[in-house]
């Protein structure tokens, strides 16, 4: 799927959107602690430096771009995202917000940690 490079979810702080994703897991009976634990699973960041991350404001592509450490297991995330198949994204920084989007997604659907985390 072609993205266009300056589609502006990329300078879109990820803070901004964060609200949003703790929003759909409380509505659902989910927690922002999970929440953050899938971020932590998907990026390698530790609690601190994703709290330092959004508290700067930093947007998504140097979220992503700058990631300690990605999950090799985030390729096992298939599924579609706003009418898109996640693994039929070639843009890497798109394929990664899809990526987070359909964590919380099942997060939000109520699916157990273990396997939102692909334990």
């Amino acid at each position: 799927m072609e993205i266009d490079p300056n589609h502006r979810i990329f300078s879109t702080s990820v803070a901004s959107v964060y609200v949003h994703y703790i929003a759909k897991a409380e509505r659902k009976g989910r927690s922002k602690a999970e929440v953050d634990e899938i971020i932590r699973w998907l990026t390698g960041h530790s609690q601190k430096s994703l709290d330092r991350e959004l508290t700067a404001k930093t947007n998504f592509r140097d979220f992503f771009a700058n990631a300690p450490a990605p999950n090799p297991s985030r390729a096992l995330i298939t599924g579609v995202v706003c009418g898109v198949k996640v693994q039929d994204i070639t843009e890497p920084t798109m394929r990664e917000i899809r990526y987070l989007d359909k964590l919380v997604d099942e997060l939000a659907k109520g699916k157990a940690m273990e396997k939102i985390l692909r334990q």
